[in-house]
């Protein structure tokens, strides 16, 4: 069964870094045509930001030699850039396996969305196997940064996220903000479990059930592997 997930790149030499530094009040979503030759263009979608601010971070980056306003519906503006440089000139001080990147660039995945950040890409993507989505991870966290913000299966009912419940959600949110989590702590078992109206074996057993489930859609999404 395959995974969906998303997560973050850290990685500043990414394509429109820059142009997301500049325009920080704008959403950039970029596609890449990777069937174009070695500079495939860039397709982006700007949502928010000025649009002279935003076409002025075009022409001023370093990484892009062109761009045309597509189209415009409401505030979401449609561009078609053209690159300045190959992925391989962009990236080849900051990727020490270019091969590696344009393996994994036809690898079994497809990934369906890039936000473009300040400090990298933050992408949404399907994975056919386990194996796909460790491949992909372990290239980014050696080659700059990974944080993954979800991971889900697919076929599940509900998209990515951390998978509480409404009960544990709130509990934790209750004993955070209460303080039970300060140290030293600022609240007690019982000072959240009156908060919530329910008993202190109760509130107890529903911290750990939340605990237990971040862990898992969090720290354990690399090790050990999801249970089938």
């Amino acid at each position: 069964m395959g995974l969906v997930a998303e997560f973050d790149i850290d990685c500043e030499a990414l394509p429109l870094a820059g142009v997301a530094t500049a325009v920080p009040g704008a959403t950039l979503v970029l596609e890449l045509q990777f069937n174009h030759g070695d500079r495939p263009p860039f397709l982006v979608t700007v949502t928010g930001g000025a649009p002279p601010a935003v076409e002025d971070a075009f022409s001023s980056a370093y990484d892009v030699a062109g761009w045309t306003r597509i189209g415009q519906a409401g505030d979401t503006r449609r561009y078609k850039l053209r690159p300045a440089l190959s992925l391989a000139e962009q990236l080849g001080d900051a990727i020490e396996d270019l091969a590696e990147l344009e393996v994994l660039a036809t690898a079994d995945a497809i990934i369906e969305r890039i936000e473009v950040l300040p400090t990298g890409w933050r992408q949404t993507g399907w994975f056919a196997s386990r194996d796909a989505f460790d491949r992909f991870r372990a290239f980014w966290q050696s080659n700059g940064g990974f944080h993954l913000r979800r991971l889900t299966r697919d076929g599940e009912p509900e998209p990515a996220g951390s998978g509480l419940t409404d009960r544990q959600d709130e509990a934790l949110r209750t004993a955070y903000e209460l303080g039970y989590f300060d140290i030293p702590r600022g609240a007690s078992l019982a000072d959240v479990a009156a908060e919530l109206g329910i008993s202190a074996s109760s509130a107890s057993e529903r911290l750990r059930r939340a605990q237990t489930q971040l862990v898992e859609e969090t720290v354990a999404t690399t090790w050990p592997p999801l249970s089938d």
